[in-house]
């Protein structure tokens, strides 16, 4: 995980994980409408998935 991709997690959640599929970046949307926190959580949890 680059430096950028924690950057942009931290600054717009959705845009960081655009690459790993719809179903996480719609997860990562909605986690961020519900508050920006989880949002970032979400965003920096499936950056950091090795399986993926």
């Amino acid at each position: 995980m680059s430096i950028w991709r924690v950057l942009l997690s931290i600054l717009f959640p959705p845009l960081a994980v655009l690459d790993k599929g719809c179903g996480s970046v719609v997860i990562v949307f909605l986690l961020t409408l519900c508050g920006w926190i989880p949002g970032v959580i979400a965003a920096l949890v499936i950056l950091n998935n090795p399986n993926r």
